[in-house]
């Protein structure tokens, strides 16, 4: 039966669903631009105009000068962010000792090495996304751990693993070629290492490659320019907590208002003599809701219970569980709060699919009207509220949390510049930034433009890969991701891969899974070393995974719900607006029955202890 007319009924939501998808249309139809995601240009690591805003580490200490290095080894593992630490302690657990780290920072911790900036955090619960707590005895400071905390606990892990050890930093991949004579593959780096290893762990993660927008004229400014990863502490004085006193005399204009620029746009504003935020896409800002860890909570946590708290948020998150304490603190879940609300208003008994999809975008709309109307509330110049007013879907867009940023745009140094009429910034000066027509004097650019999250592979990766017969991956995944299982590709024998390229769509919390895999994985490392065998798996096993992913449901990450799936606003949801046929297809790389169907999978497919879909290769 029909849902109850007064869901969707103007005078009783306080709004009407059809004016406001009327104007998510308009907003998202003039922010489209024709060269989509060509508008990024791609940092690279060699010497460029722009290579600067990848190489550079004003961060960590000058690379010592050493000499290049060559070895056998048995595994390689690359990254050494949250997947390269894990899968590195799992090995460490199945008895493999020979293995080497490669990272590029110079110390643990990936995304959260980089990315130092002033009000840095998370937006996932610490207990859930901080890996291997129990492990090291460690209990999160707050619910939303910032950034300091987190980098520590990379280091802890690393302590505690005797993973050190075993790193090499400053040091990232520049080709990766399998030997078909040798059964190894050949792995060489920045630095002119040569190492040869039976297996790769791929564990470079979906945050690892800075994205830099390709505004004309952006090297030829004279005065400071960082991307929010490369943050100059040097230069803007502070640290993480604020207190920026180098830029109380400076002009600071920062480009990119999604996750990163709704954290740091706070920070400087406290600081600089001026702030100018360059803004396409106002994002969503809901409420951080932040608390300290209970003392007297954590002090009865019993055994296993990280990963019963992974378990019951993926449970709550995709509606298989009621937890009201859960969706009460947490709220990036409040789109479920209202989904159980309006689901006391129908029968859920005699529901349709397509009746539960309807009360999605009830919901939807429900939790955008909120968020408009926090701006509301927050904001004191109507013009500027207007402009900070996100008008697109829910899912079209990461959402953001924090209790600062639109308190932020009631401070007189801070102006708010809509780029959205001209698709983005114009260009870029030897003096500063042109917008709308006028050009902006400023003495830093500070660029919050994110990372390479779903770009084309080969920016998301940044390594030639070359498999069997030198096939490049990027050839084998030019219609979307081929693999088993999200672990490994037909034709790349003992390459896995952990987390970043499959895990980020299978929960928000991009830990639920990093540990499963990585656990499966090293006991097939173990098991190919034992034998001698190198493995990858057949093509009509791809060909199975993939049909299993599309028949389970998995859609697009800038589907809003309730939509035919052109109806969003530009960004990296959607290669920046890219119509639904000319995008890789996402469903590749998810798993639409969520994560705890797939690690059902997983677990089920690795107790079988049979191998099934992979074949096991000898030298030729």
């Amino acid at each position: 039966m029909p849902l109850p007319y007064h869901l969707r009924d103007p005078n009783y939501l306080g709004f009407d669903i059809e004016k406001n998808k009327q104007r998510y249309q308009l907003e998202r139809d003039k922010r489209i631009r024709k060269d989509t995601e060509d508008q990024f240009v791609e940092v690279v690591t060699e010497r460029s105009d722009v290579s600067h805003f990848l190489t550079d580490d004003p961060i960590g200490e000058p690379r010592a000068p050493r000499g290049a290095i060559e070895d056998d080894i048995d595994t390689l593992v690359i990254g050494g962010g949250w997947a390269g630490l894990i899968i590195a302690a799992r090995l460490r657990d199945q008895g493999v000792d020979n293995f080497r780290i490669l990272e590029a920072g110079h110390d643990f911790g990936g995304a959260w090495y980089w990315n130092r900036y002033p009000g840095c955090q998370c937006d996932v619960q610490s207990y859930f996304y901080m890996p291997l707590l129990e492990e090291t005895g460690y209990i999160p400071k707050l619910r939303f751990s910032y950034a300091p905390e987190i980098f520590e606990h990379a280091q802890r892990i690393g302590r505690h693993f005797r993973l050190y050890e075993k790193a090499i930093f400053g040091t990232w991949v520049t080709e990766m070629r399998w030997n078909d004579d040798g059964q190894h593959w050949v792995v060489s780096t920045n630095r002119g290492d040569t190492f040869r290893a039976r297996s790769v762990a791929l564990a470079t993660g979906p945050a690892s490659r800075p994205r830099l927008p390709g505004i004309p004229g952006i090297a030829t400014f004279k005065g400071r320019s960082f991307h929010t990863s490369r943050w100059d502490y040097g230069y803007t004085g502070g640290d993480p907590d604020g207190n920026l006193t180098g830029l109380a005399n400076k002009r600071v204009g920062i480009i990119g208002t999604g996750a990163t620029g709704v954290q740091v746009i706070p920070k400087v504003a406290e600081s600089a003599k001026e702030t100018f935020v360059f803004q396409r896409t106002p994002s969503t800002v809901a409420g951080r809701n932040n608390a300290c860890t209970d003392p007297e909570w954590a002090a009865i946590l019993g055994p296993n219970w990280q990963r019963d708290m992974i378990a019951n948020f993926d449970a709550v998150r995709e509606m298989k569980a009621d937890d009201p304490k859960l969706l009460e603190a947490d709220t990036s879940l409040r789109f479920l709060t209202i989904m159980h609300r309006l689901m006391g208003e129908v029968d859920k008994a005699t529901m349709t699919t397509q009746e539960l999809a309807e009360l999605r975008e009830i919901a939807d709309h429900i939790i955008m009207e909120e968020i408009r109307n926090h701006v509301d509330a927050v904001v004191k110049d109507p013009q500027t509220a207007e402009k900070l007013k996100p008008w697109y879907g829910y899912t079209c867009k990461r959402p953001t949390f924090n209790d600062e940023y639109l308190e932020a745009f009631n401070r007189p140094n801070v102006t708010l510049v809509d780029v959205s009429a001209t698709q983005g910034v114009e260009r870029i000066t030897e003096n500063g930034v042109v917008a709308n027509g006028v050009e902006y004097p400023l003495d830093v650019i500070i660029y919050a433009s994110g990372f390479e999250i779903t770009s084309d592979f080969h920016k998301r990766i940044g390594i030639p890969i070359y498999g069997r017969d030198g096939g490049s991956i990027y050839d084998h995944w030019h219609e979307g991701m081929r693999t088993l299982l999200g672990l490994m590709t037909h034709g790349f024998p003992n390459l896995f891969f952990i987390g970043g390229l499959f895990t980020f769509t299978l929960s928000i919390n991009y830990c639920s899974a990093l540990d499963p895999q990585a656990q499966v994985v090293a006991g097939l490392i173990k098991r190919l070393l034992d034998n001698g065998d190198s493995i990858h798996p057949t093509i009509e096993a791809e060909d199975d995974w993939i049909r299993q992913q599309i028949e389970a449901g998995a859609q697009d990450f800038a589907v809003p719900l309730g939509s035919k799936g052109d109806d969003c606003t530009p960004g990296y949801y959607n290669h920046e607006g890219r119509s639904l046929d000319q995008r890789r297809d996402y469903r590749r790389e998810g798993y639409g029955k969520g994560s705890i169907a797939y690690l059902s999978l997983l677990t089920d497919w690795a107790k079988a202890n049979d191998l099934k879909g992979v074949e096991v290769l000898r030298s030729r």
